[in-house]
C-alpha cells in the first residue's frame, strides 16, 4: 500500500487525506519536506528557526486542507513554499526584521548550469565554489530583487504565483527579475568573478 501511495500525484494524496487517510499527508510531507525545510533556511539563516517554521508550515497545510482551503490544483509544492513564505514575513515582522532575508545555500541555476550527474571531485569543487559565488552576489541584490530570485529560483513559483504573493503585478515580477539578472552582471564584471567551470 505505501509503495501505492509513493506512486501517487500530490493532488491524489491530498484526496485520500481528506477521506481520512493520515498515511497521505505524511507521503506529502516527506515528498516536499526536503525543499520546503532548505526554502525556510535559507531565509532565516538559523536551523532553530527555520524547523520550527517548517513544523508551523506543515500544520498549517494540514489545518488549511481540514478546511477546504487548497484550490491549486496541481501545484501543491508551490502552494507550501508560499505558506512557508508567509511565515518566514510574519516572523520578521515580528521581529522587526523584515529586511533581513538572506540566502545562505542559493542554487547556480539562475545562470541556467547544468545539473551535472555523474561528476568527478574537481568538477563538484568547482560547482561548489560558484554557488557560493552566486550565493553572495544575490546577497547584494535590493530586497524585492532578491526576493523574486529566491522565490522563482528556489521556490519553484509562476511569475502570476510570485506576483500574488508579493502583491504586485505580473510586470512588475517580470521586471524585478529583470533587473536583478542586470544588477548580477554587473555585480559579476565589476568583481571580476568568473561563474563557469572552464
Amino acid at each position: 500500500m505505501q509503495a501505492r501511495k509513493q506512486n501517487m500525484s500530490d493532488q491524489e494524496l491530498v484526496q485520500k487525506f481528506l477521506e481520512g487517510d493520515q498515511a497521505a499527508i505524511e507521503q506529502l510531507i516527506n515528498r516536499h519536506k526536503d525543499k520546503v525545510y532548505t526554502y525556510i533556511l535559507l531565509i532565516v539563516k538559523n536551523q532553530q528557526l527555520a524547523e520550527d517554521i517548517f513544523q508551523d508550515t506543515f500544520i498549517k497545510v494540514i489545518r488549511s486542507l481540514l478546511d477546504g482551503k487548497y484550490r491549486e490544483n496541481g501545484r501543491f509544492a508551490s502552494w507550501v513554499i508560499r505558506i512557508a513564505h508567509n511565515l518566514i514575513i510574519d516572523h520578521f515582522r515580528k521581529e522587526k526584521q523584515v529586511n533581513k532575508y538572506s540566502n545562505d545555500d542559493y542554487e547556480s541555476d539562475i545562470f541556467n548550469s547544468k545539473k551535472f550527474s555523474g561528476t568527478n571531485v574537481e568538477e563538484y569543487m568547482v560547482e561548489n565554489q560558484i554557488t557560493t559565488d552566486v550565493r553572495m552576489l544575490v546577497d547584494e541584490l535590493p530586497e524585492e530583487q532578491k526576493q523574486v530570485i529566491l522565490l522563482r529560483h528556489y521556490g519553484g513559483l509562476s511569475f502570476k504565483e510570485i506576483a500574488e504573493q508579493t502583491n504586485v503585478s505580473i510586470n512588475t515580477a517580470l521586471g524585478r527579475m529583470r533587473y536583478a539578472l542586470i544588477n548580477l552582471r554587473k555585480i559579476i564584471e565589476r568583481k571580476n568573478i568568473s561563474l563557469t567551470a572552464s
